[in-house]
């Protein structure tokens, strides 16, 4: 579909992944720098268009947003021209009003951690004082950051923000006590941010704890400082409530009509059919007003309907903060349509699929010669581990002998762990299976057993479900082959078949089976008993027709060499030295049709492939004991706090991660949780209520799971609360120690938790580097006021060691974010994440739980910290390198598409992570921009550009296709 352009700003827009911004200036809209790109002002308003997916099926985002100080005539502008845009990109998008200070987390995820908000606007000639201004701000949110300037006074502070000093030599880090630690580290990533883009990396960083201590505590080290600012240290209270301060509630949705600009309220309960595609609608329930937008609204509607919902707003004393979302007919969201009891959504895919994995790849119609499938394998666990598989039988599992490992009967139920080496680390991969036909106590049963040997392992191992027909690669692959046979073995299916009188269709060896081979690989490589009769047959496949006297291998037409080759393998697998009678498609003797129970017509179709979706990752809240979802939008492994349970829905498998600081006694809700969020994604996005389920602790992330993230393994290893690992991944290990209320400091150096406290106050400084002396910590006991005296013993600390900088220190080297590095960009904290990732301390290993499992979980000593301020179980060993200049050096900061056009380029042989001449001096995590750009298209089969465009994971997984990553 072409739409004539009548906005000269608009042309070409949503032609490539990414964000696009307008600033409106005269009433019109004007292209945004890149440079500027997450500065906003507050005289102004703005359109930002987000483009995802890729070319040909690009998804739309429109955000206008509206600084708290831009004057009617412009937020009237930005609004008429976001559904100009949309109008232009095929009336698809979603759009959403953005207002200073209560955006949506979605609108922020583009610009992590933090949106900046500017003073001024462009009428008023943008102020561009070159005098720096000392400012003071709050900082708001736990996964993206609401940052606010609020008035450089004392009486602006209180205890329940955390608030940002930026002065010209020093920023400032100010904890309100009623703060969490979430929104801490949250909050470091933002003092790292202005510290990078502001000053150049070259001013000091403190961090200020309240802690409500007296003035004595508060007047010494930084906190003497940070008060002096103010004019000295006074007491503080609560935060004053405002307008701004209101949560919209949930609500019982109600929909209203906008006709004639005019607002009717609609009656009856909530349905699709409700909806008029000529009409538009108000939808509110809360938190949110959803504008509905019917296909066939005429364009003068479509554009009044913005302003009519500003009014309803307004004349229901709707909180501001409530946001609005206008929708598309068609387009809807999964959020929108949660409102609706009977909103018609995708068919979930049937539990149990009689054809096995979908082809990936197909042969031309007719072809007689099967040529090898290449096909992209997934993470798969590494090969060469140790398989156990136990049967259900009873009220008890039976191991499997050797020999049948790999075999499994519908009408049964299996558990099996394969355990594995990675990184010299034991790790386990433990499923329960569960067959079709099998009965609800066996399947009770099997998910019972598997969670008290997940606690035998000491709550370490992947955990999965797995239903018959939604087996994923991962599971496959560890069996060599895959066979589901018909039937059962157990008691309790025996007794359920002799109950019903029905047959019992047990597999024998020696009996008459029809038996479906549809793998092609190592992750799909699976075979399938099928109803034996001659409409089972299909020429994309290969079969094994088995009578009492004979066994026949039948190759379809359009059969692949792999799954020839697999059809072989099975037969031996059941019939051990049985010998084989061929029989090709159109060439079968009578006595293969006689196997098969007489010829007769079947179907010669492809099965085709599944529609790759892109993964979201959501947080579980419990609500008033109900139960919510929230998506976080743009995500990556930082988004992992350790206090939270999260979802990661890749459509084929769900994922349910859970973080070390977890209450032990919620943990064990895990599979209830991911089973909830399953039911509600089956009723509104069409998942199959029978896809994989897996329970990921934190610390046992598997290659299926990480593949999805830009994974740094350096971060999965540190231990503690989010704020803790954040200010070890940032500054080093060690945390705040305390004792009666007085530090304690060593002659020869601080205690080990003083001095790593100096490490977090210091670790910016641009030329000193302090040493750390390694001691044993004593319990905390007040946990209150610990932070204060630590940071008073700082100051004493910092005066003792502190004279000047080592001589054989050299000056770090730090490097300017880039402001037009946009969304995509490499994070901000990369250099120090990298020279802290040495020194991070080894996960301490975790007591063993009791097995019942009935019990609840035992507690960890690594998950009981939940303060930064709490002590360590363990005593870190001082870092020998902490001097050496690699540490103290960032690495260069390269746009993501590439490094510069004047870099070198290499061979694809040597730019190889297993290269046997390899490359030295380069970013090993971005081999792929060495290779020239003919070398690129001829290893990727598409240029750069095309390659850029697709997300991240996407991105990664080509990469490790290549041996690039």
């Amino acid at each position: 579909m072409s739409t004539k352009v009548s906005e000269p700003a608009f042309q070409g827009v949503g032609q490539k992944v990414g964000i696009e911004i307008w600033r409106i200036e005269n009433l019109q809209p004007v292209p945004l720098p890149n440079s500027d790109y997450g500065r906003f002002y507050s005289g102004d308003s703005y359109i930002v268009l987000k483009t995802a997916g890729k070319a040909g099926a690009y998804r739309y985002d429109i955000h206008f947003w509206l600084g708290k100080d831009t004057s009617q005539d412009e937020a009237g502008t930005a609004s008429m021209k976001a559904v100009e845009l949309d109008v232009i990109l095929g009336s698809r998008a979603v759009q959403y009003r953005e207002l200073q200070s209560h955006e949506s987390n979605r609108f922020l995820s583009y610009f992590k951690p933090c949106l900046m908000p500017l003073e001024g606007g462009f009428s008023s000639g943008l102020k561009t004082d070159e005098n720096f201004e000392t400012r003071l701000y709050t900082c708001e949110g736990k996964r993206v950051a609401r940052l606010k300037q609020v008035p450089f006074t004392q009486s602006s502070l209180n205890h329940d923000e955390i608030f940002i000093l930026d002065t010209k030599d020093k920023i400032f880090q100010f904890n309100g006590t009623n703060t969490n630690n979430q929104e801490r580290s949250k909050a470091l990533e933002v003092v790292q941010l202005l510290k990078d883009k502001y000053h150049d990396g070259k001013c000091n960083v403190a961090i200020v704890d309240d802690g409500k201590q007296d003035e004595k505590q508060q007047s010494e080290g930084h906190s003497g400082e940070f008060w002096a600012l103010f004019g000295g240290f006074a007491s503080i209270g609560k935060k004053s409530a405002s307008e701004d301060d209101i949560i919209p509630e949930k609500t019982a949705a109600k929909l209203y009509c906008i006709a004639g600009g005019q607002i009717q309220d609609v009656v009856g309960e909530l349905s699709k059919s409700l909806l008029h595609n000529d009409k538009c609608y108000i939808l509110y329930c809360g938190t949110h007003v959803f504008i509905w937008v019917g296909r066939a609204t005429r364009l003068e509607d479509k554009k009044a309907a913005v302003q009519t919902a500003e009014e309803f707003i307004v004349n229901h004393n709707i909180p501001k903060s409530t946001l609005v979302t206008r929708i598309m007919q068609g387009h809807e969201t999964s959020l929108f349509k949660s409102n609706f009891g009977s909103w018609t959504s995708a068919s979930a895919a049937a539990p149990f699929e009689g054809a096995l994995l979908k082809q990936q790849a197909g042969l031309i119609k007719g072809q007689t010669k099967p040529s090898p499938v290449e096909e992209e394998v997934p993470p798969l666990l590494p090969v060469n581990g140790e398989l156990e598989v136990w049967h259900i039988d009873g009220e008890s599992k039976t191991p499997v002998p050797k020999e049948d490992i790999g075999k499994f009967y519908s009408g049964d139920c299996y558990i099996c762990l394969y355990s594995y080496d990675v990184n010299d680390k034991k790790d386990h991969y433990l499923c329960c299976w569960i067959g079709k036909d099998s009965i609800q106590e066996d399947q009770t049963l099997a998910s019972q057993l598997t969670t008290s040997m997940f606690k035998s392992l000491k709550n370490k191992p992947v955990q999965g479900r797995v239903y018959q027909g939604k087996e994923p690669p991962q599971f496959i692959a560890i069996f060599q082959p895959m066979i589901v046979l018909k039937g059962g073995l157990s008691s309790g299916y025996k007794s359920y078949v002799a109950d019903k009188g029905s047959k019992d269709e047990t597999y024998s060896p020696d009996a008459s089976a029809l038996i479906e081979i549809s793998g092609t690989a190592i992750h799909n490589n699976k075979a399938l008993q099928v109803d034996v009769a001659a409409t089972s047959l299909n020429s994309y496949g290969c079969f094994i027709a088995q009578s009492s006297s004979a066994v026949f291998t039948w190759y379809g037409n359009q059969s692949t060499v792999e799954q020839q080759q697999l059809t072989g393998k099975v037969v031996e697998f059941l019939k051990p030295g049985a010998p084989i009678k061929l029989a090709r498609e159109g060439k079968e003797s009578l006595a293969f049709w006689l196997a098969v129970g007489g010829k007769q017509s079947y179907d010669s179709k492809k099965l085709t492939q599944e529609v790759v979706r892109e993964p979201r990752l959501f947080e579980m809240l419990s609500n008033k004991g109900k139960f919510e979802i929230e998506e976080i939008y743009n995500f990556e492994q930082d988004d992992l706090l350790a206090e939270d349970f999260m979802i990661l829905d890749t459509h084929a498998e769900v994922i349910v991660w859970v973080g070390q600081s977890v209450d032990p006694k919620e943990k064990q809700n895990a599979f209830e949780i991911g089973q909830k969020y399953i039911e509600l994604a089956a009723s509104l996005d069409g998942l199959s209520p029978y896809v994989p389920l897996y329970r990921v602790p934190e610390g046992s992330e598997p290659c299926f799971f990480t593949t999805y993230f830009s994974w740094d393994p350096s971060k999965a290893t540190v231990q503690g609360n989010s704020f803790k690992k954040k200010a070890i991944l940032l500054f080093g290990p060690g945390v705040i120690e305390k004792h009666d209320n007085k530090p304690e400091v060593n002659r020869g150096g601080a205690t080990q938790r003083a001095s790593a406290m100096a490490a977090l106050t210091s670790a910016f400084k641009s030329s000193t580097v302090t040493k750390t002396t390694t001691v044993s910590a004593p319990r905390i006991f007040n946990r209150a006021s610990q932070r204060a005296a630590a940071v008073a013993a700082l100051s004493n600390v910092l005066t003792a060691e502190r004279k000047g900088p080592l001589p054989d220190s050299p000056p770090s080297r730090h490097l300017k974010k880039n402001p037009s590095s946009g969304p995509n960009s490499p994070g901000t904290n990369s250099g120090i994440v990298d020279q802290a990732a040495a020194a991070a301390p080894a996960p301490a290993p975790a007591p063993a739980p009791d097995p019942s499992p009935v019990k609840s979980e035992e507690p960890s000593s690594a998950i009981e910290n939940n303060e930064v301020s709490e002590a360590a179980n363990e005593t870190s060993e001082p870092n020998p390198e902490t001097n050496k200049e690699e540490s103290s050096v960032k690495e260069p900061e390269e746009d993501e598409k590439g490094c510069e056009d004047t870099q070198s380029t290499y061979t694809y042989d040597q730019l190889k992570a297993k290269s046997t001449n390899p490359v030295t001096g380069i970013d090993f995590k971005k081999r792929e921009t060495y290779l020239s750009d003919e070398d690129f298209e001829d290893v990727f089969k598409m240029t750069k550009e095309k390659f850029y465009e697709l997300p991240r994971w996407k991105q990664d997984h080509i990469k490790k296709k290549f041996d690039l990553f």
